[in-house]
């Protein structure tokens, strides 16, 4: 064992259990379940971890009522039909000596989407609105409250039966309890409104429902937001008042920030890369202070290292590192052996795992795209057939097929024609607050270090070349490169540049600049952000409904509030049309009618990228195998180029 880890991998007892460790994966949605029931690819994403090394798995959330369906893929515990596939999932866990809690549940008024399209009716203390998802809930009534009750007891004598090791009552990010618990949501003036003591009854009568239904020996811990991040949300006070009153009732607090009310409390919940590390210790440490129970914590705790740290300061007693084990779930047992540099570590993006979640596709990662699709790409078979291979293009999608296919027993060699690996996520990097995403780069590269894959640097490569080389199948991962759109009318006065060419600081740039963003995704906000940090006058005209459209959510959000305290003014529904000298001639894309910005000392194009495709044309008919990924096929994201590339080494 990592001797400087000897606080993270120490054991410790909660409620009488011993967990081997302080690694927790925390309760996350990942839209794997069917039907509302754990299902195979559930389990297999679970035992992933658990295999990993993780001490500590607590699963998604699981329904207690019909009405805590807040999305169509949520997990339901209403039925005993539920008991078969939480025993499978505790069962597959179990085996690797790693211990399932199960998240008891009810969105209150937080409710997402219904299960058939039309708008539901929410259910919360009282007939106060959720701003972000514009829900107006009806307020419960002390028969509807009661049933609610009942029903987390039931689900946790279903969770037990199961055979899981534990449950958690979920009171963070302004769901059903917290709601009970918050002065300016719980507006009621019977026996579970007004007074303090009143607005925790609801979390009371849940934790003795709870109890009375399991029994001794079965640990029920709770999570809180501690701070909410909201004007009208729970503050730390309040809640760390909650958790000292609540403390001879449960057996752990879990504890976080944010709440799913208001799109600023939400980035919480997910935090992005921009959000410092290990964030939330200090409350953790506050609420550690104040109490006896063992305390969690969570908060972009993305490194073994951070955990330690958290756990040997004493400001909390295990730490959540769900992100950390998306991304790599062999985490904890690298950490163990002490092998940090193969830790294939977070970067906060958001983009597949949360990201996922929001369009409703099963969660992944941009970096290990096997994530979420154990069945499919669990563990690679040797290759039969050893064969060469050559890749042809550095970036994210041409480093994960060379170390994908180099592990398969291939030979295989990866050309890059520049001086170093990383592609455009060099150039991500370089922008406000996503200097954390330039870890693709450090984390793909050492993948390919241990898979034994060739590096060749500095060489272009053409049919010719590829020809004297004789591969048996040739990976072409050519990438991209600026669009510079063929319909805009620019004039030859007009100063106009592009991305890449503002990031690679080839260019210099007016003080009252126009981006025409048609991408809508960071290249644009990012830019905005640059330039109006560095002193300029920025329009941001998006061909899109708002700012970052096409970005998760809470790197969305994120965004747009940092955009608005540096005064950047946004155009929306705005086709870059043509410029001249001093001018941007836009195009509304809903009403056809003209846009015209006046002043402009230089237009940057954030257009998208087109296909660098030049050597996978001169190859069509090679007669090697040839298979094309990622930006070279059609301008993407890394997301794609990553996936493709480990698509494209599994076939060879």
């Amino acid at each position: 064992m990592a001797q400087n880890l000897a606080h993270l991998f120490s054991p410790i007892s909660v409620g009488g259990l011993e967990i081997k460790n302080r690694i927790l994966s925390t309760g996350h949605d990942t839209s794997l379940p069917t039907d509302g029931m754990v299902n195979d690819a559930l389990v297999a994403y679970h035992e992933a971890r658990a295999r990993g090394g993780a001490g500590l798995i607590v699963s998604q959330v699981v329904g207690v009522h019909e009405t805590a369906r807040y999305t169509s893929h949520i997990l339901m515990g209403v039925s005993d039909e539920c008991i078969s596939g939480l025993a499978e999932l505790a069962d597959a866990v179990h085996v690797h000596g790693c211990r399932l809690f199960v998240q008891l549940f009810h969105p209150g008024r937080e409710i997402m989407e219904s299960q058939d399209g039309t708008t539901p009716v929410a259910y919360a203390p009282s007939e106060t609105p959720s701003e972000r998802f514009h829900v107006i809930p009806r307020a419960m009534s002390r028969a509807m409250i009661a049933e609610v009750v009942d029903g987390y007891g039931q689900t946790a004598r279903r969770v037990r039966e199961a055979g899981a090791d534990g449950v958690e009552i979920v009171a963070s990010h302004g769901y059903l309890p917290a709601q009970f618990l918050n002065a300016q949501i719980n507006r009621r003036e019977d026996e579970f409104g007004g007074s303090f003591d009143n607005r925790l009854r609801f979390i009371r009568e849940v934790c003795a429902a709870v109890r009375n239904q399991t029994g001794p020996g079965f640990v029920v811990g709770m999570r809180i937001s501690g701070d909410e991040k909201d004007p009208e949300g729970l503050t730390e006070a309040t809640s760390l008042e909650a958790i000292v009153a609540l403390e001879p009732e449960i057996d752990y607090v879990n504890v976080i920030a944010g709440t799913s009310a208001s799109l600023g409390g939400a980035t919480h919940i997910v935090p992005p890369m921009l959000i410092e590390n290990s964030y939330v210790a200090p409350f953790a440490a506050a609420v550690k202070a104040n109490v006896s129970i063992p305390v969690f914590v969570a908060g972009r705790i993305n490194q073994p290292q951070d955990a330690e740290r958290v756990i040997a300061a004493g400001s909390a007693d295990m730490c959540g590192m769900t992100r950390a084990m998306i991304c790599d779930p062999q985490m904890a047992n690298k950490a163990r052996e002490g092998r940090f540099d193969d830790i294939r570590a977070c970067i906060g993006c958001n983009q597949a795992c949360i990201g996922h979640f929001h369009k409703g596709y099963p969660i992944s990662c941009i970096q290990h795209p096997e994530t979420g699709r154990e069945r499919a790409y669990g563990a690679p078979e040797p290759a039969k057939h050893p064969r060469k291979v050559m890749v042809v293009g550095g970036g994210p999608g041409g480093m994960k097929a060379a170390a994908v296919a180099a592990g398969r027993g291939h030979e295989v060699t990866l050309f890059e024609a520049g001086p170093r690996l990383g592609g455009q996520a060099l150039l991500a990097q370089l922008l406000p607050g996503r200097s954390e995403f330039g870890g693709i780069v450090t984390n793909l590269s050492r993948e390919v270090e241990l898979s034994g894959a060739q590096v060749v640097t500095g060489t272009s490569v053409d049919r010719a070349f590829i020809e004297k080389e004789a591969p048996d199948a040739v990976i072409v991962a050519t990438g991209g490169k600026p669009r510079w759109p063929h319909n805009a009318e620019l004039g030859e006065e007009v100063h106009v540049v592009d991305a890449w060419q503002v990031l690679k600081e080839q260019v210099n740039v007016g003080a009252s600049v126009v981006i025409a963003d048609w991408r809508c995704d960071w290249v644009g906000v990012g830019l905005a952000e640059m330039l109006a940090e560095s002193g300029c006058h920025v329009r941001l005209a998006v061909n899109g409904l708002h700012a970052g459209e096409l970005l998760p959510f809470y790197v969305r959000d994120m965004a747009a509030a940092r955009l608005h305290r540096l005064g950047v003014e946004t155009i929306t529904y705005a086709r870059l049309y043509g410029a001249d000298a001093d001018t941007v001639y836009l195009q509304h894309t809903a009403s056809g009618e003209p846009v015209v910005i006046d002043n402009v000392d230089t237009l940057v194009l954030a257009q998208g990228h087109s296909p660098e495709n030049a050597l996978l044309d001169a190859l069509e008919d090679l007669g090697t195998e040839v298979i094309a990924i990622g930006d070279c096929v059609s301008a993407r994201t890394a997301e794609e180029a990553v996936f493709e590339g480990l698509k494209a080494a599994w076939v060879l």
